[in-house]
């Protein structure tokens, strides 16, 4: 499972014109899912995000997580962050996990996250989606399980 991790102020997902979810201060988090993931990537994953320090304290270090600052998580599904581009022009997708077992460890990725005691919300699931972000820092990490 790979993680792109965006540290917000704010964050939301449309679709069809209809907004799905926002949250304020938080992270922003885009998740790929490729064959051969299981469900013990999906709980090291959510384990890795909710006690990544990248929030500043009092002297301007990331020394402060998710769960030290009462913030919030979008997680939006994104396939395309398993694209291979290493021939050619056009990417392809083999190493992509199926739609069922993608959806499976999408949910078990957003149930672990909950339980580590962070409000989760979510984009739709296979859904062609409108992100908006304001990224603080900004602040992005690349996270793979």
């Amino acid at each position: 499972m790979k993680a792109v991790i965006q540290r917000v102020s704010r964050a939301k997902v449309i679709v069809g014109g209809e907004l799905i979810s926002n949250i304020e201060e938080g992270f922003l988090v885009l998740v790929g899912v490729k064959k051969g993931d299981d469900e013990e990537k999906a709980k090291k994953l959510a384990k890795k995000i909710a006690n990544l320090r990248i929030f500043e304290d009092k002297e301007g270090k990331l020394n402060l997580s998710l769960k030290d600052v009462g913030g919030e998580i979008l997680l939006v599904s994104q396939f395309t962050l398993y694209a291979d581009v290493e021939k050619g022009r056009r990417p392809s997708f083999d190493k992509v996990a199926g739609r069922e077992e993608a959806l499976i460890l999408f949910n078990k990725l957003r149930d672990y996250l909950k339980e580590e005691g962070i409000p989760v919300f979510t984009g739709k699931f296979g859904e062609k989606m409108s992100v908006e972000l304001v990224n603080e820092g900004p602040v992005t990490i690349i996270m793979e399980v």
